[in-house]
Parts: C-alpha cells; sequence; structure tokens
C-alpha cells in the first residue's frame, strides 16, 4: 500500500494519539497538530514515527504553506470537556478550526474525517440514531457546552448537503460514544471509569460508582455503549481507505452495558474479587447524568464496514493486561 500523507489534529490526546500510533505503524507520513503543554501527553507519541508537528495557533499558515499533498486530514482537536463553560473559548477551539479544515479540505479535494460526539444526542430522548438531515438534527437538545459545538458543525453540515453545497470529495462525522483504552492517562477527571478505577483495584482499594436517581435503574445500573479506542481507529482506517463511504456515523459497539458490568470486567481483569462502593451523583451534575446511551450502528455497517467489535469484557481485559498493569502503560 503507498504511503499517505496524513495531518491529524488533536494526535498528542487520547483517541488522536491512537490514530497517529496506527497510521505511523502502517507506514503512512503523519503530521501532529496539537499542543503538548506541561505533563506527560509527548508520551502518548513517543514510541511512533512522527513527519512534523505543527502548533494549532499556526495551523492556517501551514495549510496554505505547507498543506498541499496531503491525503486526509482527521481532525480530533477539540475541547472534549462536558464541563467546559466558556462559549467563546469552545467556538474557537471546536467549530471555528474544524469549519476551516472543512473549506480548505473542500477547495484543495482532500478527505475530511473529523470527531462531532454522542453528546450531540443529549439526554437520548430523541434516539441515537446518525441521521444526518436538518430536520433530525434540529430535534436533538445537547446538555452542555462540547456537545453543543459539536452538534452544531454537523447540522452545518446538513445544512450544505442540502443547498447542494460544496464538501470535500469524502467527509465523515464521527459520532464517538463513551471511548476507553490507552493513551487517556492525561485526562484527569475525564478519563474512563476503567481508568480511574483500576489503581483502585490493583491496590485492593473499593470502587465508587453514582448511586442511580432514576427509579427505573438500579445502582451501578446506568447504562452506556462502552467502545474500545482500538475499535475506534479500526473505523478510521477503513474509511480511510474506502474513500466511497461520506456521512455522519456512530461510533460504538451498539450494545449498551452498566457500570456495574464495567466494574465487574475490571476486577476480573486484575484477578480481584470485587469491591463496590455506591455514592449519590452530584447534584451540579444530576438533571443532566444520562442513565443510558446506546449506538444505532446500522449506518455503518450498510456504508461497508464489516469489522467486529470488542465485547467490554475482552476490551477491558486487553486494557488491563497490557497497559494498565505494564510499568509503561503508553501504546
Amino acid at each position: 500500500m503507498t504511503a499517505k500523507r496524513i495531518l491529524v489534529t488533536g494526535a498528542a490526546g487520547f483517541i488522536g494519539s491512537n490514530i497517529a500510533a496506527a497510521l505511523s505503524d502502517r507506514g503512512d507520513d503523519v503530521i501532529v497538530c496539537d499542543w503538548l503543554e506541561e505533563g506527560e501527553k509527548w508520551k502518548n507519541l513517543a514510541k511512533h514515527v512522527i513527519t512534523d508537528f505543527v502548533d494549532p495557533d499556526e495551523l492556517e499558515w501551514w495549510m496554505e504553506d505547507k498543506g498541499e499533498g496531503l491525503d486526509a486530514i482527521i481532525h480530533m482537536g477539540a475541547i472534549s470537556a462536558t464541563t467546559e463553560t466558556d462559549g467563546d473559548l469552545i467556538l474557537n477551539r471546536n467549530f471555528r478550526p474544524t469549519k476551516f479544515l472543512w473549506d480548505w479540505c473542500t477547495a484543495h479535494k482532500v478527505p475530511f474525517i473529523y470527531a462531532s460526539s454522542a453528546a450531540t444526542y443529549g439526554n437520548g430522548e430523541g434516539g441515537f440514531t446518525d441521521h444526518q438531515d436538518s430536520e433530525a438534527l434540529a430535534k436533538l437538545q445537547p446538555l452542555n457546552l462540547y456537545g453543543w459545538s459539536k452538534h452544531s458543525f454537523d447540522k452545518f453540515v446538513a445544512r450544505t448537503l442540502e443547498t447542494q453545497g460544496p464538501t470535500p470529495p469524502q467527509w465523515a462525522g464521527l459520532k464517538f460514544f463513551n471511548v476507553y483504552g490507552p493513551n487517556e492517562y492525561h485526562k484527569e477527571g475525564m478519563k474512563s471509569v476503567i481508568a480511574q478505577a483500576y489503581p483502585k483495584v490493583a491496590a485492593g482499594d473499593p470502587v465508587t460508582l453514582f448511586k442511580s436517581h432514576n427509579p427505573i435503574y438500579e445502582d451501578g445500573g446506568q447504562l452506556r455503549d462502552f467502545v474500545y479506542v482500538k475499535d475506534c481507529v479500526k473505523v478510521i482506517l477503513w474509511l480511510l481507505d474506502n474513500t466511497q463511504a461520506s456521512g455522519l456515523f456512530n461510533i460504538g459497539t451498539g450494545e449498551a452495558r452498566s457500570f456495574k458490568d464495567l466494574a465487574l470486567a475490571t476486577f476480573k481483569a486484575a484477578g480481584v474479587d470485587p469491591n463496590i462502593n455506591y455514592i449519590d451523583t452530584p447534584v451540579s451534575i444530576r438533571d443532566k447524568y444520562q442513565y443510558f446511551t446506546q449506538a444505532d450502528m446500522s449506518k455503518l455497517r450498510a456504508a461497508g464496514f464489516g469489522g467486529n467489535f470488542y465485547s467490554l469484557e475482552d476490551g477491558i481485559a486487553d486494557y488491563v493486561s497490557e497497559y494498565l498493569s505494564k510499568e509503561d502503560p503508553y501504546l
């Protein structure tokens, strides 16, 4: 396979670094656009060959000066914290750079893959089907600024399609559900429950989960579509190799599992007897708390993706045995 020259924004982050690693490992030229900042984010990239680094503040200049010859842009860069409250910051980091890259890819006829989010579905009352028409998208009500910023761009794309406006030759917006896996360690309180729970499990301490404040669900019975980051990467590589596939796509497993299931799988992977405590969900997030998410994966399957996804137990077993339990947990 001929090597491709690919720009990955947010490539020092969680999902982005997993994408960059997979591309580098298969021989592609990877250009990283991200801030490393203080701390250990650099370790997310340390084991792989990177062709060039671009400061996000200099991205527009770099694109005009050195963007010629790119085979694809994978845009993962964003503020992903669902607790962020600065609307101007969210627009400047999430919406506007995505719009710039969309326009650039359109003008230069370069495939464009960008991160949307399952946060666009809000409380889930409208379901979790990845419709991409304006009428369907208008029914969704994100619960936070992060989800709103992603939803706003999805709606811009829908309007562009319906007015027959110009688009990149291939485009894909990916609605990631609850992603877990290696290289999320810098995310602190936004890490997956698995990454937060494992040190406690390994130390013999109890794992803490939220109580349910909804009579339909038992404590720890709140359901999420947990998807292993390696499966997310598998879909993106498939999209790069199947440029006929465009659209807004869910990225999950299609199977909702409980936080209790997740905790039990983590204990099992570590070879430790279960020990779970339950605490009240903080009042500050209680009215925005989702009790159920489950990706409808039929659209991606209809587009031709035939890969299998890790089960929750198999994904956690791989994460624990190959990364979390190692002295060096990085991919």
